[in-house]
């Protein structure tokens, strides 16, 4: 399987220097082009390669690291979602709720990208957290993982936890999305497995 990551801000970033960290060759792009993310791709060495967003929606993962109302715009950069894992990694904060329509976002990111399949990760810690090594005080940094594509949400654990992090499925999108909306303990918490 080969990696893109789409966005290069806060957590494109993070996603990026984890995969240098762990030796994961990868893609990164952006609206702006690969030009702009120069100095970032020299930063993280030879595995992350800025590329456009043409060539990143080729991959096999995508990875949505772009503000939530973009998404549309990446999904119009490939003319066959089919048989790609995409990973939205996206948060809403800011969108307004009448956008939602009170459902699960990645409901609404899986119909912009028709036969894809949908994983919702790397979305629950700050990005300035999700960018450190997720290897502390003897465990490994908790991340979430919900689909509805079982087979998807394997395949995506099995990177988080290439990355360094333990991956706790929450099951389906909904269910996940319920168990993280309602807030408590677990949205934004430096939560640690050990090992």
């Amino acid at each position: 399987m080969n990696y893109s990551i789409i966005g290069a801000g806060n957590v494109g970033s993070a996603l990026a220097r984890q995969f240098a960290r762990n030796g994961i060759a990868t893609a990164i792009a952006n609206t702006r082009g690969p030009d702009s993310i120069a100095a970032l791709t020299q930063e993280l060495g030879s595995t992350i390669k800025a590329v456009s967003l043409q060539e990143a929606v080729k991959a096999d993962v995508v990875i949505l690291a772009v503000p939530y109302l973009a998404h549309p715009s990446v999904a119009a950069a490939a003319p066959v979602w089919s048989g790609k894992i995409v990973i939205d990694a996206m948060n809403t904060y800011g969108v307004p709720p009448e956008v939602l329509k009170g459902r699960a976002s990645s409901d609404i990111v899986a119909e912009a990208f028709p036969g894809a399949k949908v994983v919702k990760t790397f979305n629950q810690l700050p990005a300035k957290l999700l960018a450190r090594d997720p290897v502390e005080s003897g465990g490994h940094r908790v991340m979430f993982v919900s689909s509805d594509d079982e087979p998807a949400a394997l395949s995506v654990a099995g990177l988080v936890e290439r990355l360094g992090f333990a991956p706790i499925q929450l099951g389906s999108i909904a269910a996940g999305g319920d168990l993280l909306r309602k807030g408590g303990p677990l949205v934004l918490q430096n939560l640690i497995k050990q090992a």
